[in-house]
């Protein structure tokens, strides 16, 4: 079943928990800390653009990818309130294409382990580097193996709010080092004939997982130029047990 449909509506209120004013603060800190302090930047797997929106906030010039319909559709309703100015593109993040290049691009919150295969992967890193500007940035996050293996595999997690709830099953494959989860939601049903009853549906996800080692040859494979890598919770050096990655790359010539 096709990744984030229904599970788009609800979204924002299971994650209302997730950090995105920080990573926002931090991306902004790390561009800017290399002159980037405006102009055009690229979001990958921007969802329901929540940390799209924070960094349009912050004076960027914003574009986000993402593949899913239903999440843009999110998104576009945001924009539609708000209006800064946000382009949003329904494309896979293997394939996009842009009408120039930018400043900079960003993917964070783990869109990067959707993708399955490191051909995938450098698919996407060579298409970054295409569309960065002469020694632009490239920022992104992935969720290691030691947090799929150790962390959250084969765990369930449940969540109850007053109009929906969940069911987020995790099955983690160590062999294939991927990560499948079972996600069943129940959301109040607010009109119609069905008011005050609950709608189920399930969604399944696959997320892989990688080593930094995996990811700095693929980024330096692609043609860009490894530059950092961050504990994203620390923001301090790399360890064993770290659960999530920054990655800094730089276009260094096409």
């Amino acid at each position: 079943m096709e990744a984030y449909t229904d599970f788009a509506q609800v979204y924002d209120i299971f994650m209302d928990d997730t950090p995105y004013v920080k990573w926002a603060d931090f991306l902004a800190q790390r561009l800017a800390a290399d002159g980037i302090r405006d102009g055009l930047v690229l979001e990958l797997g921007c969802g329901t653009g929540t940390l799209t929106r924070l960094l349009a906030a912050k004076g960027y010039d914003m574009i986000g990818v993402d593949s899913s319909e239903a999440m843009l559709g999110v998104a576009q309703e945001k924009e539609a309130e708000n209006r800064q100015g946000i382009l949003y593109l329904e494309q896979d993040m293997r394939e996009f294409e842009l009408y120039g290049t930018v400043r900079a691009a960003v993917s964070i919150c783990d869109s990067i382990n959707y993708l399955l295969e490191e051909e995938d992967l450098l698919e996407t890193f060579r298409l970054v580097n295409n569309y960065l500007d002469p020694g632009g940035l490239f920022l992104f996050d992935f969720n290691t193996v030691y947090k799929y293996e150790t962390v959250i595999g084969d765990k369930t997690i449940a969540e109850n709010r007053e109009d929906c709830s969940f069911i987020w099953e995790n099955f983690y494959d160590e062999k294939e080092r991927i990560n499948e989860y079972d996600v069943t939601v129940f959301v109040r049903e607010q009109d119609g004939p069905g008011d005050g009853l609950f709608r189920r549906f399930t969604e399944t996800h696959y997320q892989r997982g990688y080593t930094l080692a995996e990811i700095r040859s693929l980024v330096e494979e692609s043609g860009l130029r490894f530059v950092e890598a961050l504990d994203a919770d620390t923001h301090g050096a790399v360890t064993a047990e770290s659960e999530r990655i920054y990655c800094i790359a730089r276009e260094q010539g096409k």
